[in-house]
């Protein structure tokens, strides 16, 4: 056994290791750089040696799986809905029930996690298929999704133990979403024209639903194990056996739970979790109530479509009146103006609150809101302030129709509505209120790669003055640079370097950093490799535009309309004073792919996945993830699965890498 290898399973254990003490333990062992650069190590090591990849290795936590629909699953056993209770009086006849057929009862309290269950099946300790509940007999398989959230074991750590007395372990528990990563994604979404998701629980299902799993690794899921459906076997006899022994299995398990003895007890403690129900970092709703003890779960038994050992008490609503004294309008990165009312302040779910959005003005109309109305206000999903509903009764002729400024309140410039979408954004580049995020998203990676100008320093030179926009950032100095904190002349030295070097990152790169609406980095490479140069781009028309496969009507709109406005148009003008190179690197070499979607799949041996589809896209060709009738052919390499088979049964051409290789090799001489 090599020495590369030994160190992979190394590497694969810290990982993991790490995964399980942040998550499961709330003890974080390693920063986020440390774990980002053990898990680059990994990848890059499976990468050269791709025979050694398992099913439980981290790096399968990325994403990158692209499902065109999901297969349906049939549970093992029955998903069934729990009955609810929303007071004392449902609690108390509850308890008399379960009374009324066993004795001596001790009662589980739960958290009640505002998420969707997600069923788990390991194979041999291995994570073989996550599921969702469905009707509850019925799922679909997101096992690819699942995978991407960490405090989900890949394998079971007490399989050696575990592995002695079932060979299958199924493990159901709750999906969630943070609360911070619920806002980020909301705040990330509105900036981008999107409708917003309502509440933790809709955007976790959303999430786990997505075709792409990157999308799902995205979106930083959690998840809670509650029940082991092998628990007997296993030798448990009680859900408080069951919760310690998730926890040995790798499982992140609610610590909150509590062991009760009379239902008085029970229902304090609901009381008390509802005072508290704010504080929690997670969304819940209620708490779920459940008999301890197996055998008396199994002389309870079953309704129709619940348990009787088991109920669910629902947290009471919250919502309060206010009064709208004002609407305001806050410009975003990408220019969309949001409207947000300024509110009457007033305390609703754990928080004093001044302000709301409102989103959009469609959202405005529909529930007709007016400066000085009286509105009922609560948070969406617990965090979010939301208005329900204007209270009409209570207006005095007083109020006023609000609508959607025509210039930016920022900079004046006009304010567009694309068709088709809700939001309203200012188009000018230059806007003071785009500038920070704008420069952040020039600056990284996939755009003009300038090292060093991180938030905290593109704050400062914004602050000081020493910048505008992402242009000035050529014709800083560097005493200039010396004025900001922490700001050495080493780092001031270095700083200029990687500026002065962005300059040579050629047009692809740069058309993704000047963050046009709608066009990301593989838009960027294909507008680049058929315009070739910055002028001819700006030149272009919707018509032409919509001629190159990937670029439809709306991103060609969003295209035009960049370039038409005066003040985007300055911006590259000193671009190019500045030198910034503004031709293709890679423009297109021929035209042999023309129209023609082309499918990679396996592992190639001289070229990377991102290398080969960028080379596709040179010559023409669009590269695709899916294979189906409209395939033109695919370009097969050792270990296909799936793509190759169907490939095969439509009867599509099927290249080798050395086919295509020579394929390249023809066209070139031509």
């Amino acid at each position: 056994m090599s020495r590369d290898f030994e160190y992979l399973q190394e590497l694969k254990k810290k990982i993991e290791e790490a995964n399980y003490n942040y998550y499961g333990l709330d003890k974080p062992v390693l920063t986020d750089k440390e774990y980002d650069e053990l898990l680059k190590e990994l990848q890059i090591i499976e990468e050269k040696n791709p025979d050694w990849i398992t099913l439980d290795s981290p790096t399968k936590r990325v994403g990158g799986f692209v499902a065109s629909q999901f297969s349906k699953v049939r549970h093992s056993q029955s998903l069934l809905s729990l009955d609810n209770a929303f007071n004392e009086g449902d609690l108390r006849e509850f308890d008399r029930r379960v009374s009324n057929i066993v004795s001596d009862v001790e009662y589980v309290v739960e958290l009640k996690i505002d998420g969707l269950t997600v069923a788990l099946t390991y194979r041999n300790g291995l994570l073989e298929r996550g599921a969702t509940r469905g009707d509850g007999e019925t799922g679909e398989e997101i096992t690819a999704n699942v995978k991407t959230i960490r405090s989900v074991p890949l394998k079971l750590r007490n399989q050696d133990e575990v592995g002695q007395f079932s060979e299958v372990v199924d493990v159901r528990g709750e999906g969630y979403m943070p609360k911070n990563s619920f806002a980020e994604l909301n705040e990330q979404r509105e900036e981008e024209g999107f409708s917003l998701f309502v509440n933790p629980r809709n955007a976790a299902a959303g999430s786990l639903r997505q075709l792409d799993s990157k999308v799902a690794a995205k979106r930083k899921l959690g998840y809670f194990a509650y029940h082991l459906l092998q628990a007997e076997e296993l030798g448990l006899n009680t859900q408080q056996e069951v919760l310690q022994e998730l926890k040995k299995m790798g499982f992140v398990v609610n610590n909150n739970f509590k062991l009760f003895k009379d239902i008085d007890s029970v229902i304090k403690y609901c009381e008390e979790m509802n005072e508290q129900r704010h504080g929690f970092p997670y969304e819940i709703d209620g708490l779920v109530i459940k008999v301890n003890n197996f055998a008396q779960q199994r002389e309870l038994g079953f309704t129709a479509r619940s348990p009787r050992w088991a109920i669910a008490y629902k947290f009471p609503a919250e919502q309060v009146e206010t009064i709208i004294r004002n609407i305001e309008v806050k410009v975003g990165r990408t220019g969309v103006l949001t409207p947000t009312a300024v509110l009457e302040d007033v305390f609703v779910a754990g928080s004093t609150v001044g302000r709301a959005t409102l989103h959009n003005i469609d959202n405005i109309r529909d529930k007709d809101i007016r400066i000085g109305d009286h509105v009922l206000l609560h948070k969406a999903g617990d965090i979010i302030p939301e208005i329900v509903k204007v209270l009409p009764d209570k207006r005095t002729g007083e109020e006023i129709l609000w609508n959607m400024p025509t210039q930016c309140p920022e900079c004046g410039s006009r304010v567009v509505r694309i068709e088709g979408e809700s939001a309203h954004r200012c188009q000018n580049i230059s806007c003071p209120a785009r500038q920070r995020e704008a420069i952040i998203h020039f600056v990284s990676r996939d755009a003009m790669n300038i090292e060093g100008l991180g938030p905290s320093v593109v704050q400062q030179l914004l602050e000081k003055g020493l910048i505008r926009d992402a242009a000035d950032l050529y014709f800083l100095e560097c005493d200039k640079l010396l004025e900001l904190e922490r700001m050495g002349e080493k780092s001031a030295n270095n700083l200029l370097i990687a500026v002065n070097a962005s300059k040579q990152r050629g047009l692809a790169p740069l058309i993704f950093a000047l963050g046009i609406r709608n066009v990301g980095a593989k838009a960027g490479r294909l507008l680049a490799a058929k315009y070739g140069t910055m002028e001819d781009l700006e030149k272009a028309n919707q018509e032409g535009l919509q001629e190159i496969s990937d670029i439809g009507g709306v991103m060609a709109q969003s295209i035009v309309a960049f370039f038409g406005d005066e003040g985007n148009k300055k911006f590259i003008d000193r671009l190019r004073q500045a030198e910034v190179k503004m031709t293709a690197d890679n423009s297109m070499k021929s035209d042999i792919f023309s129209g023609k979607s082309i499918v990679v799949t396996g592992t190639l041996k001289n070229w990377g996945r991102k290398e080969i589809e960028e080379i596709i896209e040179q010559y023409g060709g669009k590269a695709a993830t899916s294979v189906s009738k409209k395939t033109a052919f695919v370009i097969a390499g050792e270990n296909a699965g799936s793509k190759l088979a169907k490939a095969e049964e439509l009867g599509i051409t099927v290249y080798s890498e050395e086919e295509f290789g020579q394929l390249l090799e023809s066209s070139s001489s031509k």
